[in-house]
């Protein structure tokens, strides 16, 4: 660009290039910097409020047991006071790992020659607008940081020499932050409910091949423990699986490189400083879900809610002569003050909150029951709420309906829906198929080898075990249609891409969903003296080197070989152009 035979005035203009795309640069990193600044400022007001979550979950519980006494609440305030405690050490966990975090981020500060001794709310000029406290990290505002594109010593405090093997601060974060973790799932998992213990003993999972494996792993620790598996299993690996990171990684095709070395390699400063912040939203978050789950666990409020009614569900339509159930309770209840039901002059206490009610139907078209549901608030006086029900009493009647199809196609799961109506349960049995249960639907698949296949419906009551059938329903049995091809996304006869590498069959306009794999293909061109062959549904670099040769409008020929759920061989010869 400025070599010795170039003219004066040509050097100086290739000189003028070179700054100019100096400045370019400059301005692309001071971009990039900016955007970490704004994603730091994010997170802080994240981070404040999920303290301030998490605190009103402790404040509710605090105040819940300074309202709580008497003799008849002796038992409910034995449990608010368990709860105040795991949540105390919840509470004390988070602080300790949220501190921890905060002196690194000072530490980065100092070293790379910024003021953090000043504290300033809201200064445009001070990096500390507040100082943290527990669980409330410090204040910062990035903008204010001169050496915002330092990365040498973030990079030396928190990694240290080896990517792969950190020995700076930020390994001790991440065993820290770890074992944050573990304490935090014991803290909720581990304690006793009357006469029954639970605990849990949590594995380091860091190694997972996605999310669904990692998943896989954090239940199996969980139900081969002790753990409360009905009211703590979903929180306990929720957090788990909210805290966990990949402790190795590849980058830049160098493998096993640590999380640690990963996140802060060649990381400018205030990128680092966010990273750091992320964390902590990470803890603060996994804090405030812990808190909300303790929480759960007790009463709060003159009732434990904000409004009472009294509620009854039951069926909404039953058989002439059926023995029908209803359930009566509160709209909410607390497990240590059971409510009183009414009915028929009789009176009875409740449990798990609510009291069963079991009663025939008579004949007629509907049948209303009534009564009374009452309950004490923690001074001790009494709510009473009327309660009633209706129930419409149907004559038994059944149909089958096919949602997807009017037919039932051979090798494929077809999708059934039957309902008994008047029974609470459906039972389905074919002849020519065989049915499995699938959620509330079942999965019918042709057995026979002829033209028709029936389906017959029976209701049946759970309560008096009576079985009824109510219908015998025929389908035609068909052979799944053809599927369309794609070349890419290019569907047949389309202009395709000599770039393109993937073949596809699929239904375009249908309701069925049957997968279909190409099992060889052959492609040629009209202007070609010899196809290019291959096997599975990705075509070889010598055909996309015939594809390249191809003139535009060239018409490509693909001669495939798939097959379906079926298990039917077919052929087809798909036509596109270039």
């Amino acid at each position: 660009m400025a070599g010795g035979k170039e003219t004066p005035r040509q050097k100086m203009i290739g000189m003028m290039y070179l700054v100019l795309t100096a400045l370019l640069a400059l301005n692309v990193s001071k971009t990039i910097l900016d955007a970490f600044v704004a994603i730091e400022e994010n997170t802080q007001k994240s981070n404040g409020m999920q303290v301030d979550r998490g605190s009103e979950f402790i404040a509710d519980v605090s105040s819940e047991i300074s309202s709580t006494d008497g003799k008849e609440n002796a038992e409910k305030l034995r449990k608010l006071k368990k709860v105040m405690k795991q949540m105390k050490q919840v509470d004390q966990l988070s602080a300790n790992l949220i501190q921890e975090i905060d002196q690194v981020k000072m530490e980065l500060l100092r070293e790379s020659g910024e003021e953090v001794t000043t504290i300033k709310p809201q200064d445009n000029n001070t990096i500390i607008w507040e100082k943290g406290e527990g669980c409330k990290p410090i204040r910062m505002n990035l903008k204010a940081v001169e050496a915002q594109d330092e990365y040498d010593i973030p990079m030396y405090i928190l990694i240290g020499d080896d990517i792969r093997n950190p020995t700076g601060k930020g390994k001790k974060i991440w065993n820290d932050y770890n074992g944050f973790r573990s304490k935090l799932i014991q803290t909720i998992g581990t304690y006793r409910e009357g006469k029954k213990a639970y605990s849990i003993n949590p594995k380091a999972i860091n190694s997972y091949k996605s999310n669904q494996d990692l998943k896989k792993q954090v239940e199996q620790m969980i139900r081969s423990s002790k753990a409360n598996l009905r009211d703590d299993e979903e929180i306990i690996s929720t957090i788990y699986m909210n805290l966990t990171k990949p402790e190795r990684v590849t980058q830049n095709d160098i493998e096993e490189v640590h999380w640690i070395g990963q996140t802060f390699d060649h990381a400018p400063l205030v990128a680092a400083l966010a990273s750091l912040s992320s964390m902590q939203q990470d803890i603060l978050s996994a804090r405030s879900l812990a808190l909300s789950h303790l929480k759960s666990k007790v009463s709060v409020g003159e009732y434990s809610f904000n409004s009472i009614v009294g509620l009854v569900y039951g069926p909404e339509i039953a058989n002439a002569g059926d023995e029908v159930e209803l359930n009566v309770m509160m709209a909410a209840f607390d497990s240590d003050n059971q409510p009183t039901v009414t009915y028929n002059g009789n009176s009875f206490r409740g449990t798990q909150g609510k009291g069963l009610i079991k009663t025939k139907v008579g004949s007629g078209t509907e049948m209303t029951l009534s009564g009374t549901v009452s309950i004490k608030n923690k001074s001790g006086q009494t709510k009473t709420e009327n309660w009633s029900h209706t129930i419409k009493i149907m004559r038994p009647q059944g149909t089958v309906s096919l949602p997807k199809m009017n037919v039932l196609y051979k090798g494929y799961d077809n999708l059934i829906e039957g309902v008994a109506s008047g029974y609470d349960q459906t039972s389905l049995i074919g002849n020519g198929v065989s049915l499995s249960k699938s959620g509330s639907q079942h999965i019918a698949k042709v057995t026979t080898s002829g033209r028709t296949a029936n389906i017959d419906i029976y209701g049946v009551n759970s309560v008096s075990k009576k079985r009824v059938k109510l219908g015998s329903f025929p389908f035609r049995i068909m052979t799944l249609p053809n599927p369309e091809f794609f070349f890419g996304a290019v569907e047949e006869g389309g202009k395709i891409s000599p770039a393109e590498k993937n073949l596809f069959s699929r239904y375009k306009n249908s309701p069925l969903d049957a997968k279909f794999t190409i099992l060889n293909w052959e492609l040629s061109l009209n202007t070609a003296p010899r196809p290019e062959k291959g096997k599975g549904n990705r075509i070889s670099d010598e055909a996309t080197k015939l594809l390249r040769q191809g003139r535009p409008g060239t018409i490509v020929n693909v001669k495939m070989d798939y097959v379906g759920p079926d298990q039917l061989v077919r052929k087809k010869i798909a036509s596109f152009v270039l």
